[in-house]
């Protein structure tokens, strides 16, 4: 197939839904660690062509919603500095602090840009030698090669008023420590956009030392209902396995040059994740190699005490353990033009996909 609309064929889609419904005798949850997913999943009704036996929950797969809260509070306070420019994109800018926002802090005279790439914010650089440049790197594997790359391309250029604020962080983690929790789930979808970078040899382990299969899936309907069938396969016959259905994008070993890049300017570290708390190796910090382009580093600032919303359940329901539409203040309280929580502000948030596709 080569067009998007044989991937929303609607007899194709019918025929795979029959096919579930009459192979899956047995009780599955499955759980995409993918914002893309999480969003088409509910963009396309998925969950409604599905029999009883299949359920789909959401994890943490989006990557604005499981930065903590003191990250943005970091955020704000640099960008209260002398002559810094905050770079950033869009779907952080509205994600609460603990008693701000960036979008607040920019429309109090804050100097704080949205771009669209870290190339975006180089040039910003490059236009702006007589101030502080820092781009908020955010995102997991997919989006941390092109920050690596920025910072390399800063290095060689001399633009030594340009820097990184990482919260780049990685899916194995996660995805091993809600199997360690005990979460009731018996397969993920796994992630598009982060397999095209990573390959899909980085979930063998999930198989191998806890028996649950991975389908890395494609974002448009009838992928993800093959990737459903794909895993009910599995889970049915007792062989669990890393299956790759987005063929037409991921391979097994994945993108060798940004694995490369990402290597060259990240290192490991202990990383703090909503809901999961601290998990270890889990983040991306930026090695000393290019410490002058570090954030962290190069700039002191005080941050004001964490303070999290005591009605918000964003934490467990990027956990699979509840659905957004469990959460008192969803609809209410907590809407895409007043957020709460940052599971209602992405794009890729469990809450905000509910909240325009499936408020009933």
């Amino acid at each position: 197939m080569k067009y998007i609309d044989e991937y929303r064929d609607k007899e194709k889609i019918l025929s795979l839904a029959a096919q579930i419904k009459k192979t899956s005798t047995k009780k599955i949850r499955l759980m995409e660690v993918c914002g893309g997913h999480t969003m088409a999943i509910q963009r396309f009704g998925i969950p409604d062509l599905l029999p009883e036996t299949v359920e789909l929950v959401s994890g943490p797969g989006c990557p604005v919603c499981v930065t903590s809260r003191s990250y943005i509070d970091k955020a704000i306070a640099y960008s209260k500095l002398p002559n810094v420019i905050i770079t950033t994109y869009g779907d952080l800018i509205r994600v609460p602090g603990s008693t701000s926002s960036l979008d607040k802090e920019k429309a109090r005279g804050a100097n704080i840009r949205i771009v669209y790439s870290v190339l975006d914010a180089l040039k910003i650089a490059q236009d702006n030698p007589d101030k502080k440049v820092i781009f908020l790197g955010i995102g997991f594997e997919t989006t941390a090669p092109g920050s690596a790359a920025g910072i390399m391309k800063a290095q060689m250029a001399g633009l030594f008023n340009f820097s990184v604020f990482s919260a780049h962080k990685i899916m194995p983690p996660p995805m091993a420590a809600l199997i360690d929790e005990g979460v009731n789930i018996q397969g993920y979808i796994g992630p598009g956009h982060v397999s095209t970078i990573t390959g899909s040899h980085i979930f063998d382990f999930i198989p191998q030392k806890y028996g649950l299969g991975v389908v890395v899936s494609g974002f448009e309907p009838l992928d993800l209902m093959q990737s459903i069938y794909m895993l009910g396969k599995q889970f049915e016959t007792n062989k669990p396995s890393v299956e790759i259905q987005y063929s037409r994008a991921v391979k097994p070993e994945g993108n060798a040059k940004a694995k490369e890049i990402m290597d060259e300017v990240f290192c490991l570290r202990d990383d703090w994740w909503r809901g999961l708390g601290i998990l270890e190796n889990s983040g991306l910090g930026i090695n000393d190699n290019y410490a002058d382009f570090d954030a962290e580093k190069i700039f002191d600032v005080a941050v004001e005490p964490l303070k999290e919303d005591k009605g918000c359940i964003c934490g467990i329901i990027l956990k699979g353990i509840a659905k957004p539409t469990e959460c008192k203040l969803f609809g209410k309280a907590c809407t895409p033009s007043e957020p709460v929580g940052a599971c209602m502000v992405s794009n890729e948030g469990a809450c905000a996909a509910y909240y325009k596709y499936n408020r009933e």
